[in-house]
C-alpha cells in the first residue's frame, strides 16, 4: 500500500483532502481501482519515509542465492482470494441455477488470473474419444502428437519452474494497533505446486504438429508476471542492488538456474510502489498492508496449461541414453546438496517423528508401513507464516436471563397456549403455487398433539402389551411440504414422552446414503415410523403392496398420524409434562464427511435451554410472524421455525422448497403480506429471490427486524447478503436486520449477529490471505485481490456459552489469537452425545482444552463445532470453514466451498449444470489429493469442456496454489443428491473411486500435483575387476550364484545314443525295431482321433517327402525350407523329410485365413529372412497363399517354389541323408519376441541329441509312457516336445491342438481324464482360456466324469516369469476334479537356450519366495515374509535340466554376482543355440550372446546370455542325491524392462495392478512413449465405463509403483496382440498406439 511508511496524519490538509476526494470517488464508483492507485502514489510519493534498512525478513523478496533453499512464492494476496470467493459463493447452488452464489468480485479476480492465458491456444492434447461413446463428441480422434524427447537444458529449465521465490516480509514496526483484524502478520508462504499445471519449460506455446526437438534455449526462459509487483517493502536486505537484474546470464551453471524464481517480471525495477485496495477499512490507519508484494506464484503463466504427453513433461522418466539427471524429480538439490522443498502431508511427519520414538519392541508379525523410506522427506519450509499472537482467552455470552414467565419445559409452553390462546394461528403452510394451505391454531396443535400422545402410549398394541414405552425412539417420516402433520408428530412424541427421530422420506432404494440412516435407525433401537397417509401412498412397494425394505433399515412398523386415525383421550388422561431434565428430548440425524449418519441426541433441557439463549439473542416477542424457508425437520429450521416459535406464541409460515423451486418470490411475498417480522433463509433464497425480483415490483420488507441467513457461516455467503441488500434496499431492506448465523448439530447455534440498531454502522468484514487460511493462521489481505478471502462476522457467542479456538488436529490446545482453528462450545444448549456412539461422543462432546503445554485448562468440558473460524476485534465471531470441507493437501488446509467458488466463477455458463460442482480429496500416494466433480450441461460441447476444464486448473492453482489431481464432468443430473437437492459428496466420492462415476469427461494432472515422489535413483557407475568383489558384487561369504542340473550322463539305452546321434537315424532304427509302435495322436475338437503316425508310418511319410524335395523342388543339401502346417502329424513328417532330404527346416506358423493382412506379412518377412528355397504345406493353405486376399497384403508372384504335400506319390529318395559333424544345423527355430524383434537361432544336431536325451532324463519318457501335449508347435521347447520327443524317447504324444479349445473348451482336459494322462504340457494362453471358460463349470465336468486325479504333472512351457496367479487359479478351480496341487508347474526357455528349467518327475515341488518390489527397482533382492507390503510373490522355473549350468551375471560389469543377487541369467549347456541366424552371420551379435566368458572368477568357460534378470537362491529343500536344492527365479526380459526414473521396472508387475484396479478391466499392457508410461486397458463392460477406469489406473499404478501414468488408453477386448506363447507383444501395441491403428475407446492424457 503507497501509505506504508507515510504518516498519514502528518500529511499537509490539502494531500488529506485530495485523498478523502479519492476514496469518496472510488467508494462511488467513479473512478477504478487502477486509476484509485495511481492517482494516491503520485499524491503520497513525495512523503514517503525511508526506514533504516534492517535484516531481510521474510517478506523482503530477493532472489535467492544459487544455493539457497527456498522455492516458496508468495503467499496469494488475500484480496483477490477475497473477490474470487464473493463469485465463488455466488454461482455456488444446491442444486440450483449457476448464479447461486454470485460474487462479481471473485469472478473478476478469476478472470485477472485466467487473463494471461487467453492468449495461448491449448497445447495440451485433448482426450481422444470414440464417436460412438457419446453422441455429442464433435471431435474426431486423433493420433496423440508425437514429441521426441527434450534437450537436457530444457529439463532443467522446467525442473526450476517448480520452484517459486520467497514471500516479502511485512516492516514488524508499522503495525498499526488500532484494528487486530486488520492486522498484517508476517507473509505465508504458498509452497503449493506452484509450478503446477503448465509451464513445463517453453516460453511460447507449441502448436501441437511442431515436433518438439528443437533445442532448447539454455537460459530459464522469462515468465510475464501474472500481476506484476506494484509494490517493494522499502527495506531492502543490505547485500541486494536496488535494481537487481531479473534475468540471469546463459552460461550461469545449471543448479543456479534450478533456483530462480518462477515468474519474475521482465524488466519491471522492483522498487515500485503500490498502494492497497482495503479502501474504507484501511484508509485512514496506518496499516503495514499486505503480506506478499510479489507476483503470486502463477502457475499459469505464460505456457500453455498442459504440455501435450512429451517426453519431457515426464516427472519420473529416464530413458536408457537419457542422463539421469534430467529426469524431474520432487525434489532438487541446491549447489551443495541441500535438499530444496518437499512436502508431505503432517500426518506423515507425525508418523515420522512417532518412528523415531523408541517405544515397545515391535511384534515381529506386524509389518511397519515403510512410507519414510518412499516419500520425498518435507523439509519444513521457513517461510511458512507461523501464529505469533498471545494465547485465546476463552470467549463469554452475555449471561442467559431468568424471565419469570419462561415454561419449565417446552411442552408446557405448547400446553399453556394451547388453553390460553386457542384462536392465536401457530402455523401457515403454503401450496405448491405459494398460496397459504391451510393455518392450524394453537388449540388445534395442542388438541392434535395430546391424541396423537394418547394413540402411541394406548392404543398401539394390546390392553398388557402396548409397543412404546417413554423413552422409545420413533421415526418421523414426513415431506417437505407438510409441516402441519410434522409439528403434530413431534408434539405428539415430546408429550408421549418417547424421542422423536426425524429423517428424510425415503424415494427410492438408491436413494443417496439410505443404507446410513438404517444405520441410524439401527443404531437407536427404532421400530416404529410415523407419517402421514398421503406420504405412506407415495412410499415405494414391493409388488405384494408392501412397504419396500430398504438395504441396512431395520425392520419397521408405520404408523399414519391422520387425525382421523387417532383416538381422542378420555376426559381424566393428561400428558405428563415432567421439568426438563437431561433425558433426550430428539435426536437429529447428521452426515459426516465419510457418508455416515449418526444421530446427535439433544437433551429436554438442552432443547429448553437453547429455546431461552435463541429468545434472548433473537429478542422473540409473543405473537410475531415468522418466515421460515428452512427444512423444519432439523438445524434452524427446526430450532428457530418450530421449537422457539412455539415457546413464544409465535406465528410460523413455512415455505416448502419445492415452492421455492416454482416461485422463488413466495418467502418475500409472505414477508410483505404478513408484514412478518422475522425470515429464516439460506444464500439460495436470497440469490433466487433476486433473481425473480424484476416480476415484483411492489414489495416492502420494511417489516423485518430480522433476516437470519443459516448458512451465514459459509464465507461465500457474504456476497449474497450484499447483492440481496443492493436490490432490496429500495424495498425497505435496512441493512441492519442481515444476522448471519452459524451453527452445527452438535453445538447447535454457535453464534447469531444480534439485531442492529437502525443507523449504527456495520461491523467491519476480514479480508484474509488465501495463502495465510491455508496455513491456519490470520493474514490481512490488503495487496494481491485475486487471492483474498472476505468474511463477515457471525455476530458474538450465545448468551450463556463459553466459547474456545483449538487446533483441528491432535489434542484440543488452544491457538493463539492469529490462528485458525476450531470453534468448541460449553454451554447448557447443544447436543450431549452421538446416541450409540460413545467412543466418538467422547472426543467430540467431551473436549477438555489444554495450554501449549499440555496442561487442560479447566475442567468443563466443551463441544467441537466442526466450524474453522477465529475471534475478531469486540469478540465478534468469524468462520471461514468447516471441518468436513477442510482439504489437507501436503500440509496446508484447503476449504471445499472456496475451491467450488473457484470453479464456478470460470465462465459455467456454457458448461456446467445448474452450478452443480462437487469437491472432495482422496488419499493417493501418502497425502490428499483434490478432486473436482462437475455436472455438465448437456449442450455443452467437448470443447468447451475441456477448456473449462483447463481454466479452472488455471484458475485454483493461481489463487490458491493447490494443484489439481483430478477433474470430472459427468452428465447433468446423474450426481447422487441430498435430500434437498445438493450433492452427496461422500456418496459421490464412493462412486469415483469404485469407478461408478461414469464421467462423460476427465482430466487427471498427476504430473503437477504429486510433488512427493521419491528421488530418481542416480546409478553408480561399476568398476571392473576383481576389486568388484569387494564393491558390493559379491558379498564376502556368499555363495557364488549358481546351479547345475544333474548329469547327463550315458543312460541305459547307451546302444541307441551311441549309434542313432541323428534323430533322423532313431527314426530308422524304430522303424524297424518296433514299427507298429503308435508315436503320434492327433485329436480333433470333439476328442476323436483324426489321425495317427506309428514309427513306420512316420518313416514312410518323410521318405516320400524327402523325395519330393529333392525332385519337384530339386533342393540342394544344406539349403533351408520352411514348413508351413497347421498342428498336426504333417508338420512332423515334413521335419523329418527334411531331414532325410538333407535340407534344414524352418518351421513357421501359418497365416490366419480371416486375418491375412496382419499374419501373412510376418510369413513372408521369415520366408525372406531365412533365404528359404522351397516352402512346403498343405493344399488349402497353398491356395490361400496365392488368393486375391494374399496379393492385398504380400507381392505373391515372388514365392519360393510351393510343394504341397497332401497327395504325393510313394518313392522313396536315393539314399537318406547322414550330416558329417553333429555341429551342422539341424534346424532353425524362428520365433517373434514380446518386445517385437524377429530371431532365428541355429539348432545343431548334437544340441537337438542333448536337449531330448535332458528331457527324456528329467519327465522319465519311455516308450510304454504316454504324454499330452496342447500346444503350439512352432518354435522353442513346444516344437520339440510336438515333434522330437517322441521319436528320441519312443514315448506316445497325444497331440491337441490349441485351437481346438475355442471351439470345445473342455477338450484337454477330458482327454487328460480319458487317457489317464500322467504327464501334461501346456502354454499360458491354454491354462487362461480353461481358468476363464471352465472356471464355473467344474460341477458339470465332474457329472460329465472327466477326473485330473491321474495328473502327476501338468507344465506350462514359457519363457517368460511364471505366472503366479494364473497357475494358482488354475489348481485351485480344478481340485474339485482331482487335480493335486502340486501338479502344476513351469518350464523356462529362452532364445539362446529353448529349455533351460522344467519340472520333470522328480526332485523337490517348486517353491515361491516373496521379494521387496522398492528392492527389485533397484536391481536388488530382498527377500521378505508373505504379506509384507510391497511384496512380490516368485515362483521357482522349475528344475534346471541335466547337463545346463546356471549363474547370475552382473550384465554391466559381467563378474558372477552372490546368491539371491538379481542379474542377467548365463548358461552353459550342450544344448544351447549354435548363433543367431542372420543373413550375412553378424558375429559380433552372436559372439556377445552365445559365446561370452566372464570377466572374472571364470574366465575360461563359455557362456550364452539369455537376456533375462533372475537369481539363484540355495533352498532347504534337498535334491534326490541329497545336496542342497538351489532354485532359479526368473525376473523377467532385460529387454522388456522399463527404466523410469532412473529404476528398473516390469510390465507385467504394473500390468497386474492396472487389472486388479476395476472389475471392467480384462487385460491390460504398458510401455514407455518419450518417458510417459502409456497404459493399454481392454475394457469388458460398457462403453460408458471407459473414463471410470483412468483415475482408478493413475491412482494404483502411483500406490503401488511410485510411477505416474502419461497416458491411459481404453480399447475393445482382444486388442492388445498376444503372440502363440500367451505373452502380450507390446511393442506391437506401442507401433499400433502410434500409428494410431487401435481405434480406441478413449485416451487421456495425464498432465
Amino acid at each position: 500500500m503507497a501509505d506504508r511508511g507515510v504518516d498519514l496524519s502528518a500529511l499537509p490538509k490539502e494531500v488529506r483532502d485530495q485523498l478523502a476526494e479519492l476514496d469518496l470517488e472510488l467508494s462511488e464508483g467513479d473512478i477504478t481501482q487502477k486509476g484509485y492507485e495511481k492517482k494516491k502514489i503520485k499524491l503520497l510519493a513525495p512523503y514517503f519515509i525511508h526506514t533504516p534498512v534492517e535484516p531481510p525478513r521474510q517478506n523482503d523478496r530477493q532472489p535467492p542465492a544459487p544455493s539457497s533453499s527456498s522455492n516458496h512464492g508468495p503467499p496469494p494476496s488475500s484480496s483477490s482470494r477475497h473477490r474470487e470467493r464473493r463469485s465463488r459463493k455466488s454461482h455456488r447452488s444446491g442444486g440450483t441455477r449457476d448464479d447461486r452464489y454470485r460474487s462479481d468480485i471473485h469472478t473478476e479476480a478469476v478472470q485477472a488470473a485466467l487473463a494471461k492465458h487467453k492468449e495461448e491456444k491449448m497445447a495440451l492434447p485433448m482426450p481422444t474419444k470414440r464417436r460412438s461413446t457419446y453422441v455429442q463428441s464433435p471431435i474426431a480422434t486423433r493420433t496423440p502428437p508425437d514429441s521426441s524427447s527434450g534437450s537436457e537444458d530444457e529439463t532443467s529449465a522446467r525442473r526450476q519452474s517448480s520452484v517459486v521465490p520467497p514471500p516479502p516480509v511485512v516492516n514488524p514496526n508499522l503495525q498499526s494497533p488500532d484494528s487486530w483484524i486488520n492486522r498484517t502478520v508476517q507473509g505465508s508462504s504458498t509452497s503449493s505446486s506452484a509450478s503446477s499445471t503448465l509451464s513445463h519449460g517453453e516460453a511460447k506455446p507449441q502448436p501441437q504438429s511442431q515436433p518438439k526437438s528443437q533445442p532448447q534455449p539454455q537460459y530459464k526462459p522469462q515468465y510475464l508476471p501474472l500481476y506484476q509487483p506494484h509494490y517493494q517493502p522499502q527495506h531492502q536486505p543490505q547485500h541486494q542492488p536496488q535494481h537487481q537484474p531479473q534475468h540471469q546470464p546463459q552460461h550461469q551453471p545449471q543448479h543456479q538456474l534450478q533456483h530462480q524464481p518462477q515468474h519474475q517480471p521482465q524488466h519491471q525495477p522492483q522498487h515500485q510502489p503500490h498502494p492497497s485496495a482495503v479502501m474504507d477499512m484501511l484508509a485512514h490507519s496506518r496499516i503495514a498492508p499486505s503480506e506478499n508484494s510479489g507476483p503470486p506464484p502463477d502457475v499459469t503463466a505464460v505456457a500453455p496449461p498442459y504440455r501435450g504427453p512429451r517426453v519431457d513433461l515426464t516427472s519420473n522418466a529416464a530413458v536408457r541414453g537419457m542422463s539421469r539427471g534430467q529426469s524431474r524429480s520432487s525434489m532438487m538439490e541446491t549447489a551443495d546438496g541441500v535438499p530444496v522443498n518437499s512436502r508431505v502431508s503432517t500426518k506423515i511427519q507425525q508418523l515420522l517423528n512417532t518412528l523415531k520414538r523408541p517405544k515397545r519392541p515391535p511384534l515381529s508379525e506386524f509389518f511397519t508401513d515403510d512410507a519414510e523410506e518412499i516419500v520425498e522427506v518435507p523439509q519444513p519450509d521457513p517461510n511458512t507464516p507461523k501464529p505469533e499472537g498471545r494465547q485465546i482467552i476463552p470467549v463469554k455470552g452475555e449471561p442467559l436471563g431468568v424471565v419469570s414467565n419462561w415454561p419449565p419445559a417446552l411442552q408446557a409452553a405448547l400446553a399453556r397456549w394451547g388453553a390460553t390462546q386457542g384462536k392465536s394461528p401457530a402455523l401457515t403452510a403454503l401450496d405448491i403455487t405459494g398460496k397459504p394451505l391451510y393455518t392450524m391454531t394453537y388449540g388445534k396443535l395442542w388438541s392434535r398433539s395430546v391424541k396423537l400422545a394418547y394413540t402411541l402410549l394406548n392404543k398401539l398394541g394390546t390392553k398388557n402389551e402396548q409397543i412404546l414405552k417413554p423413552g422409545d425412539k420413533v421415526a418421523l417420516v414426513f415431506p417437505n411440504s407438510d409441516p402441519g402433520m410434522f409439528w403434530v408428530a413431534f408434539y405428539g412424541c415430546l408429550l408421549a414422552e418417547v424421542v422423536p427421530v426425524p429423517i428424510e422420506v425415503p424415494l427410492s432404494r438408491k436413494d443417496a446414503g439410505i443404507c446410513q440412516v438404517g444405520f441410524l435407525l439401527g443404531s437407536c433401537g427404532v421400530g416404529l415410523a410415523l407419517t402421514s397417509e398421503i406420504c405412506l401412498k407415495g412410499l415405494p412397494k414391493t409388488p405384494t403392496g408392501e412397504i419396500l425394505q430398504f438395504k441396512g433399515w431395520p425392520r419397521l412398523k408405520w404408523v399414519v398420524t391422520d387425525s382421523k386415525y387417532l383416538t381422542k383421550p378420555s376426559k381424566d388422561w393428561q400428558p405428563h409434562i415432567p421439568t426438563a431434565n437431561t433425558d433426550p428430548a430428539y435426536i437429529e440425524y447428521k452426515a459426516s464427511k465419510d457418508g455416515t449418519v449418526v444421530g446427535v441426541a439433544v437433551s429436554k433441557v438442552a432443547m429448553l435451554t437453547h429455546c431461552q439463549a435463541l429468545t434472548q439473542a433473537c429478542n422473540y416477542c409473543e405473537g410475531e410472524t415468522l418466515v421460515n424457508v428452512l427444512d423444519f425437520k432439523k438445524d434452524i429450521g427446526l430450532w428457530h421455525g418450530v421449537l422457539t416459535a412455539v415457546m413464544n406464541r409465535i406465528h410460523t409460515i413455512s415455505v416448502p422448497y419445492a415452492v421455492m423451486k416454482a416461485c422463488p418470490l413466495s418467502w418475500v411475498q409472505r414477508v410483505h403480506i404478513l408484514k412478518a417480522r422475522i425470515a429464516l433463509v439460506k444464500c439460495r433464497d436470497l440469490h433466487w429471490a433476486m433473481m425473480a425480483h424484476r416480476e415484483q415490483r411492489d414489495t416492502s420488507l420494511a417489516s423485518l427486524r430480522m433476516l437470519i441467513v443459516a448458512d451465514g457461516a459459509n464465507p461465500w455467503s457474504v456476497s449474497s447478503c450484499d447483492a440481496f441488500l443492493n436490490v432490496f434496499q429500495s424495498h425497505g431492506l435496512k441493512p441492519e436486520v442481515i444476522c448471519p448465523c452459524a451453527t452445527s448439530p452438535e453445538a447447535m447455534t454457535v453464534a447469531i449477529r444480534r439485531p442492529g440498531v437502525p443507523g449504527t454502522p456495520l461491523p467491519a468484514r476480514a479480508i484474509l490471505s488465501l495463502g495465510g487460511l491455508s496455513h491456519g493462521v490470520i493474514r490481512v489481505n490488503t495487496e494481491d485481490k485475486n487471492s483474498a478471502l472476505t468474511v463477515q462476522d457471525v455476530g458474538h457467542v450465545m448468551p450463556g456459552a463459553l466459547m474456545c479456538i483449538v487446533k483441528p488436529d491432535g489434542p484440543p490446545q488452544l491457538c493463539k489469537t492469529d490462528e485458525i482453528g476450531e470453534i468448541i462450545i460449553n454451554s447448557r444448549a447443544g447436543g450431549n452425545m452421538y446416541y450409540g456412539l460413545p467412543g466418538v461422543t467422547k472426543n467430540t462432546f467431551e473436549v477438555i482444552p489444554v495450554n501449549a503445554n499440555g496442561v487442560p485448562i479447566g475442567e468443563i468440558p466443551f463441544v467441537r463445532s466442526g466450524l474453522l473460524g477465529f475471534v475478531g476485534p469486540g469478540s465478534l465471531i468469524f468462520v471461514v470453514g468447516k471441518i468436513e470441507g477442510l482439504l489437507m493437501v501436503s500440509g496446508r488446509r484447503h476449504n471445499a466451498d472456496d475451491l467450488v467458488a473457484t470453479a464456478l466463477a470460470v465462465e459455467p455458463v456454457k458448461t456446467v449444470y445448474r452450478g452443480r460442482i462437487a469437491v472432495f480429496s482422496i488419499t493417493v500416494f501418502y497425502d490428499e489429493r483434490v478432486v473436482i466433480v462437475a455436472e455438465q450441461r448437456p449442450d455443452a460441447s467437448e470443447e468447451d469442456s475441456f477448456q473449462w476444464m483447463s481454466r479452472v486448473l488455471q484458475a485454483i492453482d493461481s489463487i490458491h496454489q493447490v494443484g489439481l489431481y483430478c477433474l470430472a464432468l459427468v452428465p447433468a443430473n446423474t450426481l447422487p443428491k441430498t435430500p434437498l437437492g445438493g450433492i452427496h459428496i461422500s456418496d459421490t466420492k464412493q462412486f469415483f473411486l469404485d469407478g461408478n462415476l461414469h464421467p462423460c469427461n476427465i482430466l487427471l494432472c498427476p504430473h503437477t500435483c504429486v510433488t512427493n515422489l521419491p528421488k530418481p535413483r542416480q546409478k553408480q557407475p561399476v568398476g571392473v575387476g576383481p576389486a568388484s568383489v569387494m564393491v558390493g558384487n559379491l558379498v564376502a561369504g556368499k555363495r557364488i550364484a549358481q546351479a547345475t542340473g544333474r548329469d547327463l550322463g550315458m543312460i541305459e539305452d547307451q546302444d541307441l545314443v551311441r549309434k542313432h546321434q541323428y534323430l533322423t537315424e532313431a527314426l530308422q532304427w524304430r522303424a524297424q525295431t518296433d514299427a507298429d509302435h503308435v508315436l503320434f495322436v492327433l485329436l480333433n475338437a470333439k476328442g476323436v482321433t483324426v489321425s495317427t503316425a506309428t514309427c513306420v508310418q512316420l518313416h514312410k511319410r518323410a521318405e516320400k517327402i524327402a523325395a519330393a524335395l529333392t525332385e519337384k523342388g530339386s533342393i540342394n543339401t544344406g539349403e533351408n525350407v520352411v514348413l508351413l502346417y497347421p498342428p498336426g502329424i504333417d508338420l512332423i513328417a515334413a521335419f523329418y523329410g527334411c531331414l532325410y532330404a538333407g535340407c534344414v527346416p524352418v518351421n513357421v506358423r501359418p497365416p490366419h485365413p480371416q486375418n491375412l493382412a496382419a499374419t501373412l506379412p510376418t510369413v513372408r518377412m521369415i520366408i525372406d529372412v531365412s533365404k528359404a528355397a522351397c516352402i512346403l504345406t498343405t493344399q488349402s493353405l497353398m491356395r490361400t497363399l496365392r488368393s486375391k486376399e494374399a496379393a492385398a497384403s504380400v507381392n505373391i508372384k515372388t514365392w519360393p517354389t510351393i510343394i504341397d504335400t497332401d497327395d504325393l506319390p510313394r518313392r522313396r529318395p536315393p539314399q537318406i541323408y547322414k550330416p558329417p559333424t553333429a555341429e551342422m544345423i539341424a534346424y532353425l527355430d524362428f520365433s517373434v519376441s514380446t518386445t517385437g524383434m524377429l530371431t532365428g537361432v541355429k539348432i545343431s544336431h548334437a544340441a537337438v541329441s542333448a536337449l531330448c536325451r535332458s528331457v527324456k532324463l528329467q519327465c522319465e519318457l519311455y516308450s510304454s509312457r504316454q504324454i499330452a501335449i496342447c500346444l503350439d508347435p512352432y518354435c522353442g521347447l513346444g516344437f520339440v516336445l510336438w515333434c522330437l520327443a517322441s521319436v528320441y524317447s519312443g514315448h506316445q504324444s497325444v497331440l491337441i491342438p490349441p485351437f481346438e479349445l475355442e471351439s470345445c473348451l473342455s477338450l484337454w482336459l477330458s482327454t487328460l481324464s480319458q487317457y489317464r494322462i500322467r504327464d501334461t504340457f501346456c502354454s499360458y494362453s491354454v491354462m487362461e482360456l480353461c481358468t476363464k471358460g471352465l472356471g464355473t463349470q467344474t460341477e458339470l465336468l465332474k457329472a460329465r466324469g472327466v477326473s485330473l486325479s491321474c495328473v502327476r504333472s501338468c507344465v506350462v512351457i514359457a519363457e517368460e516369469r511364471p505366472r503366479l496367479a494364473l497357475s494358482h487359479s488354475f489348481s485351485k478351480l480344478f481340485k474339485d476334479i482331482g487335480l493335486s496341487f502340486r501338479a502344476v508347474s513351469t518350464a523356462f526357455g529362452s532364445r539362446v537356450n529353448l529349455a533351460i528349467c522344467l519340472q520333470g518327475t522328480t526332485g523337490p515341488d517348486p517353491c515361491t519366495v516373496y521379494v521387496d518390489m522398492k528392492s527389485l527397482r533397484h536391481d536388488r533382492v530382498r527377500l521378505v515374509e508373505r504379506g509384507a507390503p510391497q511384496s512380490l510373490p516368485l515362483m521357482e522355473s522349475g528344475k534346471i535340466l541335466p547337463g545346463v549350468r546356471v549363474i547370475i551375471v552382473n550384465p554391466e560389469t559381467r563378474g558372477p554376482l552372490g546368491d539371491s543377487h538379481l542379474g542377467e541369467i548365463w548358461i552353459n549347456s550342450p544344448h544351447n543355440a549354435s548363433g543367431y541366424y542372420t543373413i550375412y552371420g553378424e558375429e559380433s551379435l552372436q559372439a556377445n550372446h552365445f559365446n561370452t566368458k566372464l570377466s572374472f572368477g571364470d574366465p575360461q568357460t563359455l557362456w550364452a546370455r539369455t537376456g533375462y534378470l533372475g537369481f539363484v537362491k540355495r533352498t532347504e529343500l534337498l535334491e534326490a542325491n541329497g545336496d542342497r536344492h538351489d532354485a532359479l527365479f526368473v525376473v523377467g526380459s532385460l529387454d522388456e524392462t522399463l527404466e523410469l526414473r532412473g529404476l528398473r521396472y516390469h510390465p507385467t508387475d504394473i500390468e497386474i495392478s492396472v487389472s486388479r484396479a476395476h472389475r471392467s478391466i480384462a487385460e491390460s499392457a504398458v510401455f514407455t512413449w518419450t518417458n510417459l508410461l502409456v497404459v493399454v486397458s481392454e475394457l469388458c463392460g460398457l462403453e460408458q465405463d471407459a473414463l471410470d477406469l483412468v483415475p482408478l489406473i493413475t491412482n494404483v499404478v502411483l500406490e503401488e509403483h511410485h510411477l505416474i501414468v502419461g497416458v491411459v488408453v481404453i480399447v475393445d477386448p482382444g486388442v492388445i496382440p498376444i503372440n502363440s506363447r500367451g505373452e502380450k507383444q507390446r511393442m506391437h501395441l506401442r507401433d499400433s498406439f502410434l500409428a494410431d491403428q487401435l481405434d480406441p475407446i478413449y485416451v487421456a492424457y495425464n498432465m
